[in-house]
């Protein structure tokens, strides 16, 4: 198996990303003893270059990171760590650390998707009067008809060869899709595992 190579101060940078949505989380630092205290724990490990000193993830907080994967960037000197993280990432209380957008404008990209998944999952954890992802949640049968309405609609807009009606459609699919999957007993990694299948 392949080793990371580690700087000349004996570190290598680790970017962590949630495993379900490939949201960025943080990037910090590992040196080999907080490498191998993740390859022998599950949990993310790091190296605090301020305090000079070995730390885990979620060790005051309870924001563990348990690790699903690592993987070895094609120079060997940086890791994609991605983790189930329990509670929020960032020690400002976001879910990321990377929440300040200095370029650009990432909401025409899949950074809309983690925040969106969240903001299903408290509506459904959390009822709130007048919205609408709540009463999806409250009546199963509208729930799943909405994503055969949805999925007729994006065909049809699709026939029309309207790009910005074909770009509500799809958008009004992905929603409901999401609201669906939500309110059933199958897991996201369940359906990224049967995508994985179909890489023919």
């Amino acid at each position: 198996m392949s080793a990371p190579k580690f700087d000349a101060d004996g570190l290598v940078p680790v970017i962590v990303q949630d495993h379900e949505t490939n949201e960025v989380l943080m990037m910090a630092y590992a040196n080999e003893q907080a490498y191998r205290d993740m390859l022998r724990t599950g949990y993310t490990h790091f190296y605090s270059r301020s305090r000079q000193a070995q730390w885990r993830k979620g060790e005051t907080s309870g924001h563990v990171q348990e690790i699903v994967s690592i993987q070895l960037d094609c120079d060997g000197d940086a890791l994609l760590v991605r983790v189930r993280q329990t509670g929020v990432a960032c020690h400002l209380g976001r879910m990321s650390c990377f929440d300040e957008v200095l370029y650009g404008d990432p909401d025409g990209t899949m950074a809309v998707l983690p925040p969106l998944l969240r903001v299903i999952r408290e509506r459904r954890a959390e009822p709130r009067e007048g919205s609408y992802t709540c009463t999806l949640f409250a009546d199963e049968n509208k729930r799943l008809k909405k994503v055969v309405e949805e999925a007729g609609e994006v065909i049809l807009a699709a026939k029309d060869r309207k790009a910005e009606e074909q770009a509500w459609e799809v958008a009004d699919l992905v929603y409901h899709l999401l609201v669906a999957v939500e309110g059933m007993e199958v897991t996201w990694e369940d359906v990224y595992r049967k995508l994985a299948e179909r890489r023919r």
